[in-house]
């Protein structure tokens, strides 16, 4: 005893040291995954530290740059008024001659004035005077060296100044002015004026000695000016040119600042619609301003001067900056107009925002290299960022202009995922401005297709994989399936498409690394099946062309199994993309390469003789190992093969053989393999998305249904009730209801019964009176058979509602419980669909309580399945539902007429007849109250009332029956 005793406390230590153990590897595992996460967060920020780094030793460069320019600029400034002062002390030094015989001037007028008299009688011996100093005159050559003494200082100030441009010729332009006005001093035109005014008084004037001498004594003073004026054009430059040009620079100078002080009053006063009229004007004063805070005034003036601009406006706007930025040069460029575009950047009116995000790329070519990848790049990162539709795009559009110009390859990567981002925006004309102009570019600028394709197909699974799986029960086949998102379906559909984008570039460098002989320029010639075979033979590497059915179709087989049946969008867009690989790649390679990846990934045999050794064991990989993986490929990858392979252009025949292996011989056979019917079916229901597909179809299907084997009908009935929804009128009166007719005609129950929800099923989707009156004699057929598991079809199929609240009137407990878990399996799938809100609130809740009010014959799992539905439509309690009126005790009808007739349940018209006289003439059917049937009157699944609108059987003939 003490041995056993020992041994089971061994045993119990054993577990318990085993549970501990499990527990510490799964503590392991998690601390393993929290390293895992770690390293790459730490991985992310080292990546974001030396980006950050990078933008900072390029903002130290632009500014290192900056004060060079600044330097310069101050040198340039400190030389300027050093030769500005000295011109002032030239010009104050050639003043102060002038200044003294202007007050000598001054003197003699004045004291003329005060001594009028005095002069009158002096004149003649100022005269006699005159003649004298003509006489004691000295000789020309005397006069010719005073002049010679004068210049050797003019031209000691001419060679100071030779080497200064603007500033010379304004010292000439000084000597010059200073030269005319000595050599027009008044003194003898005072004279000569005082002479003419009294005439009268001094006759001495005008006699000939008189004339003779003035006149001598003028052309001597005149050859003593040209003497100067010879000297004087020894000059470089002309004065009167320089003076003229000094002149109009001044004026100019002085209209640009009267320009540049009146616009900022001007401009508010204009109206908005006509400011662009003044653009010319502020171009023109930014230009030539000479003051640097003058011009960014002007230039905010610029970019501020309609408050909202329109298309036109902000086109015209554009156009000016880009003038003004190819006059004023790059230096200028970057310090004015880009500053002004960053300052924009957070506005709060989008049109100014859009101005800006139009404006980096055109500007782009006229500032220097680096600035291009580094600070416009960073305002058009920032425009990415936007909240608006238009900037955005906007900003995908100039990116794609902006890549041209980039000096190198620096910031490819971040070009890259900018890209990715602006792919996977939420907006439609964002994603379609980048594939079909940003995308080529990058691939054409990049040259790094590989990289995009890889970065490509991990964004398209990681955007699946991050969602929940559909089910939490491990080791099913909904556990490796996820519930996408409207974000992640969104990404999911447009990666796809950009897959099929980027199509004709993988097929062009297929083309350009064929490391075989060939001539032709398109793949399809070119992957001939010689081609095929001699790649097999594994001599060269051929990674271009691998790469399609190496990574490509895996990663797509991986992608479909991972999205639940209601992704025929997603699973559609493969399938188009797999259809454009045909069509461009040829049919040899998808017989000998597309086909055999497929059927290997769906289970099946396949010839693997045309891919490399190297390559065939990753291709074996695809096929199922298990039960459960198996179910998953024919679920997810079956459709794939059937629309997006054998489905290409003139495949049908391989096509039909696959199907008929399918449906039709499988079942023939003594032992047929397990196959998974439910998928099956579904994988046909999506190829009949395509109209092209329904010939076959339904060739097919009737082969089925004249078919011998129950289990082909069966499974016909059901094929027929999923492609109801992707068929017209004219195909559901043609093929299917003669179909659903032959199958609800037969003999054998489970036939008949698997018709009854189809016929429900084309009953929802088509409101055609011939088809429906087809739809109303067969169901009075299967009613009027009386069996029980008919009702329980036509339940099923139509009045899940409307019976719902109906007591039973039968004592059978197992024939309640029956009924009530049909109702439930009905509302339970109706749970799962897009129903409208009123729908729920008028007959999903009300059906509900109706089922719970019988406890006995209701399931404890489905009690609390219908339960949770309740407290999730009603928005979390039970108080919110509307209070359902208490159903009279009916019976089950036995005719479709009394739920379609004009009188019955869900008749065309509603009763107007008085309850209580109703209730008199059929005295053993209870009647609902009036505000119950006008409430329920049309409830069907799927609006079937509103659908059935033919003719139903008259009141009293329900009531007969």
């Amino acid at each position: 005893m003490n041995s056993m005793q020992e041994k089971f406390t061994l045993l119990r230590e054993n577990e318990i040291l085993l549970k501990q153990n499990k527990g510490l590897n799964q503590e392991k595992e998690s601390l393993l995954k929290n390293k895992d996460q770690a390293n790459a967060q730490i991985g992310a920020l080292t990546k974001s530290l030396e980006a950050m780094q990078k933008d900072l030793k390029d903002k130290e460069n632009m500014v290192q740059v900056l004060k060079q320019s600044l330097e310069n600029q101050r040198k340039d400034l400190s030389d300027c008024r050093a030769e500005i002062s000295s011109l002032k002390m030239h010009i104050a030094g050639s003043g102060s001659g002038n200044n003294m015989v202007v007050g000598d001037v001054n003197n003699i007028q004045s004291q003329y004035l005060e001594r009028y008299e005095e002069e009158i009688k002096k004149l003649k011996m100022e005269v006699e005077h005159l003649k004298e100093k003509n006489i004691r005159a000295p000789e020309p050559s005397n006069l010719v060296g005073s002049g010679n003494e004068i210049s050797p200082t003019d031209d000691t100030a001419i060679e100071i100044h030779e080497d200064r441009g603007a500033i010379s010729n304004t010292v000439d332009v000084a000597l010059g002015a200073v030269q005319d006005e000595a050599a027009q001093l008044p003194v003898v035109q005072s004279i000569n004026e005082y002479a003419d005014k009294h005439e009268d008084t001094s006759p001495g004037l005008l006699n000939p000695a008189n004339i003779n001498s003035a006149s001598e004594s003028n052309n001597n003073f005149s050859k003593q000016n040209d003497g100067q004026q010879e000297v004087g054009s020894s000059l470089p430059v002309k004065s009167d040119s320089l003076n003229d040009e000094a002149i109009s620079e001044k004026t100019g100078l002085g209209t640009i600042q009267i320009l540049a002080d009146a616009l900022p009053k001007i401009v508010p006063y204009v109206l908005i619609n006509h400011r662009e009229e003044l653009l010319p004007l502020i171009m023109c004063a930014i230009e030539r301003h000479p003051d640097s805070s003058t011009r960014d005034s002007l230039t905010h003036t610029l970019f501020n001067l309609i408050k909202r601009p329109d298309e036109q406006q902000r086109r015209i706007i554009m156009d000016a900056c880009v003038s003004l930025a190819k006059n004023v040069g790059e230096m200028r460029t970057e310090t004015e107009l880009l500053p002004q575009c960053w300052e924009q950047i957070s506005h709060m009116y989008e049109e100014r925002r859009l101005l800006v995000a139009q404006s980096c790329g055109e500007l782009a070519e006229f500032v220097r290299p680096e600035i291009r990848d580094s600070l416009i790049l960073s305002i058009v990162q920032q425009l990415i960022e936007d909240s608006a539709v238009v900037v955005r795009e906007a900003a995908a559009r100039n990116l794609a202009m902006l890549l041209p110009l980039f000096p190198d390859m620096d910031k490819y990567f971040k070009v890259e995922e900018l890209m990715f981002q602006l792919v996977c925006d939420p907006s439609g004309v964002v994603v379609e401005t980048s594939l079909k102009e940003l995308v080529p570019v990058v691939i054409k600028w990049g040259n790094k297709l590989d990289h995009v394709l890889k970065v490509l197909l991990s964004h398209i699974l990681s955007s699946a994989q991050r969602c929940p799986p559909l089910s939490g029960v491990e080791g099913s086949a909904e556990s490796h399936l996820r519930v996408l998102g409207e974000r992640e379906r969104w990404n999911i559909d447009i990666l796809l498409r950009m897959l099929v984008e980027l199509l004709p570039w993988v097929d062009q460098k297929v083309i350009e690394t064929c490391p075989f002989s060939h001539t032709t320029e398109t793949t399809q010639a070119m992957l001939s099946t010689s081609l095929l075979e001699m790649y097999a033979r594994g001599q060269v590497e051929w990674d271009a062309f691998e790469w399609m059915h190496v990574e490509c179709f895996p990663n797509l087989i991986e992608l479909a199994c991972m999205l639940p049946q209601k992704e025929d969008n997603l699973r559609s867009r493969i399938s188009k993309f797999l259809l454009s690989v045909s069509e461009r790649f040829g049919d040899s390679y998808m017989t000998c390469i597309m086909l055999p990846v497929f059927l290997t990934a769906v289970g099946d045999n396949a010839d693997l003789t045309y891919f490399p050794s190297s390559i065939r064991s990753r291709i074996k990989g695809l096929r199922p190992r298990s039960a459960i993986v198996d179910r998953l490929s024919t679920m997810c990858v079956l459709p794939l093969l059937l629309a997006g392979v054998m489905g290409a252009r003139g495949k049908q025949e391989l096509l039909a053989e696959y199907l008929r292996k399918l449906l039709l011989e499988e079942n023939h056979m003594e032992n047929p393999p397990t196959k998974h019917t439910p998928e099956i079916i579904n994988a046909i229901r999506f190829i009949c998305i395509y109209e092209e597909n329904h010939g076959l179809i339904f060739t097919i299907l009737w082969e089925m249904v004249v078919s011998t084997n129950l289990n082909l009908k069966i499974n016909a009935a059901k094929l027929l009730k999923a492609i109801v929804p992707y068929i017209d009128a004219k195909v559901a009166s043609t093929h299917v209801l003669p179909a659903l007719i032959t199958l609800g005609s037969d003999q054998n129950l489970n036939v008949k019964y698997a018709s009854i929800d189809a016929f429900g099923a084309v009953a929802q989707h088509f409101k055609n009176d011939t088809i429906v009156d087809k739809i109303r004699v067969q169901m009075d057929a299967f009613l009027e058979d009386g069996s029980h598991e008919a009702t329980i079809a036509v339940i099923r199929a139509l009045v899940i509602f409307q019976l719902t609240s109906m007591p039973n009137a039968t004592s059978d407990l197992m024939r309640r419980r029956e009924r009530v878990n049909a109702f439930c399996e009905a509302i339970r799938a109706l749970d799962a669909t897009d129903f409208p809100a009123n729908s729920v609130r008028d007959y999903l809740l009300p059906a509900i309580q109706n089922l719970l009010k019988d406890v006995d014959a209701l399931d404890p799992a489905h009690k609390e399945a219908l339960e949770i539905i309740m407290k999730e439509r009603s928005g979390g309690t039970f108080d919110s539902i509307s209070k359902v009126m208490a159903g009279a005790h009916l019976a089950l009808p036995t005719s479709v007429s009394n739920i379609f007739g004009e009188g019955g349940l869900l008749g065309k018209k509603d009763s107007t007849t008085d309850p209580s006289s109703e209730a008199a003439s059929s005295p053993n059917t209870g009647a609902p109250s009036p505000a119950e049937d006008t409430r329920f009157r049309r409830i069907m699944l799927g609006n079937f009332g509103d659908m059935l609108r033919g003719k139903g059987k008259a009141q009293e003939d329900g009531q007969k029956q």
